[in-house]
């Protein structure tokens, strides 16, 4: 199984340097923090008082029988009275330190969308989707929980040291028992912390394996069904399952033993030495208070459940610890987008191409392409054919800006496209590929894709291409809904729905990724139509498989290997008889 993580602990410092990274984005919730910081302070020194106000009615009133109906009506409306504070107080608390989480935690997952929306190709490529969808939706879901730590924590030292003030004005020795026992509990938590962290990553890693499966598993069920691999599935999905379920054992094995009842041990174990130590003072003869007797047994479970929350909300924190590394290293990862250079220029591209001399690496050791050089003039139709891994989709990669070139230049209009602003080249170079993804919602959707293109621009789009023909043909026509992915319409049909797509944008430059590749010939016929008419307002770049689709190109590049080997027109390549002759004849022989 992949690990994201090493296997090891954080260092102070690095906890340290993931809380000022979760910190950061808290800044602007101070407000709310400070008010349920502050509504904290006063419930617990009302909690820590409640105990003293029976311990005085005890002691100073109704053991020397001084006790009034009125005396003691007042006691118990003052009781009550600090209760009910106490309760709208921790309410105030409560609320506002929620909402303050939310909102921080809504922000970090909008900065960690918008990063990956700023990633290149490249990471999409070697990260499984479920991975990603764990580090947006998992992680900062634990994030949340994470910061109720902070709640937790905070309210349980405020808690503990209101109680421990309260106790001490009673009585200092006996104070000193409970204070004797906080060294083993720190202890506790420093051990808890070395091994939990090992822990939590191996159940988030593993966490991030079942959503990646998961993910893969449902988007190629038909496939899975329909080689019958649904039980080999069905095993692996078990494996990683089971990883997981293996991590939250030892996370239960470990809480068992080093939280909660460890803490109702050690409280258990200073109440008894509490009990000797009023048992010792009696039996000297000396004067005790029966108030004071009920104040450290109510103080004793006020002052360790608080810790021992504390440490049960360990277990939260270092899970928080981990989900917030991964996403701190998401958030630092260095694989983004090409950047352009300080130009930006804006200006409408008109469709000139030239690539010179470019060569370029996935890995940065092994070429895909090289010494690569191709021209396109403004309203030319150029076409790449080669066989697969020849390095054509990774030209037409780098034409729209999708990876980083080291060596060449690329440039539209004679501008190095390193010049131009991102969205200047996205709004005047349209892409279509071989695999046309529908989302789910009606026709116009699915053609204008939220842009600002009316019902009359999307259809006369669709009658460029031929798409209105089926789609009129529907019960609800445009307003039928597509399903998620399309499954309801055949390839052609989703092609040039996507063709309509790029139409609709009236790109001055349309580059075709093998788009004819999986359709029928009626289908195809629709497309090649659309194609001479696409050509006459705009340069057409396509990746031909079929080789009958480019036969009218102005410019045919073969590519074998990363190298252009040929290139002409038809007819001329025809006449060479090398490889693309070969390819040709070939395709011919089969059609026949």
């Amino acid at each position: 199984m992949n690990k994201i993580h090493k296997q090891t602990s954080f260092s102070f410092l690095e906890q340290f340097s993931l809380l000022a990274y979760l910190f950061s984005f808290a800044k602007k919730q101070w407000w709310r923090f400070t008010i349920s910081i502050l509504a904290m302070l006063a419930a617990s020194s009302i909690a820590a008082y409640l105990p003293i106000i029976i311990q005085r009615y005890l002691d100073n009133l109704l053991v020397t029988n001084s006790a009034t109906y009125k005396v003691t009506l007042q006691v118990a409306l003052t009781y009550l009275g600090l209760l009910i504070v106490r309760m709208i107080l921790v309410y105030i608390k409560d609320f506002y330190f929620f909402m303050a989480s939310e909102y921080t935690v809504a922000q970090i997952r909008n900065r960690i969308y918008q990063k990956l929306g700023g990633l290149s190709l490249n990471y999409f490529t070697l990260t499984p989707n479920g991975e990603v969808v764990s580090r947006v939706t998992n992680d900062t879901e634990t994030i949340k929980e994470f910061w109720n730590v902070f709640l937790t924590f905070f309210d349980g030292f405020i808690n503990a040291v209101t109680v421990g003030i309260a106790m001490f004005s009673l009585n200092s020795q006996i104070s000193w028992a409970f204070m004797a026992f906080l060294p083993l509990i720190f202890a506790l938590i420093y051990f808890y912390q070395k091994i939990s962290t090992i822990v939590y990553r191996k159940m988030r890693s593993a966490l991030g394996q079942v959503n990646a499966r998961l993910s893969e598993s449902t988007t190629g069920m038909w496939l899975i069904q329909q080689f019958n691999q649904t039980e080999r599935m069905k095993q692996e999905f078990d494996e990683v399952n089971q990883d997981y379920v293996t991590a939250r054992i030892d996370m239960f094995k470990m809480n068992a033993l080093c939280l909660m009842p460890a803490v109702n041990l050690i409280e258990q174990i200073v109440l008894v030495l509490v009990i000797i130590i009023f048992g010792r003072q009696l039996l000297k003869g000396m004067d005790l208070d029966i108030g004071i007797i009920y104040a450290f047994t109510s103080y004793s479970k006020s002052f360790f459940n608080p810790i021992g929350s504390m440490l049960d909300s360990l277990s939260i924190y270092q899970d928080g610890l981990v989900a917030a590394s991964r996403g701190r290293d998401l958030l630092a990862n260095p694989d983004l987008i090409p950047t352009q250079s300080s130009k930006q220029l804006n200006y409408e591209i008109q469709g000139k191409l030239a690539i010179d001399n470019v060569s370029f690496s996935y890995d940065g050791i092994h070429n895909v392409i090289r010494d690569i050089s191709v021209r396109a003039d403004q309203g030319q139709m150029i076409a790449l054919v080669g066989h697969t891994g020849s390095g054509k989709s990774t030209i037409i990669n780098l034409l729209m800006r999708f990876y980083e070139y080291e060596k060449g230049t690329i440039s539209y209009d004679d501008v190095s496209i390193k010049d131009f602003k991102i969205e200047r080249l996205r709004k005047d170079i349209a892409l279509v590929q071989q695999d046309a993804f529908m989302f789910y919602g009606n026709f116009y959707d699915n053609i204008r894709l939220h842009g600002q293109y009316s019902d009359e621009e999307v259809i006369k789009a669709a009658k460029f291409t031929g798409a209105d023909s089926f789609i009129r043909e529907l019960p609800r026509g445009y307003d039928t809904i597509v399903s998620e992915g399309g499954d309801s319409l055949s390839a052609g049909q989703k092609q040039l729905l996507n063709i309509a797509r790029s139409v609709i944008r009236q790109p001055n430059i349309l580059i075709l990724d093998e788009a004819t590749a999986n359709i029928d010939t009626e289908s195809e016929q629709y497309i090649q139509n659309s194609l001479e008419k696409i050509r006459e307002q705009s340069t057409l770049i396509v990746i031909a498989h079929r080789l009958s689709t480019i036969k009218n190109a102005d410019q045919i590049y073969v590519l074998h290997k990363g190298k252009i080997i040929e290139q002409g027109k038809h007819q001329e390549l025809i006449k060479q008889e090398g490889t693309y002759y070969d390819m040709y004849r070939l395709q011919s022989l089969q059609q026949n």
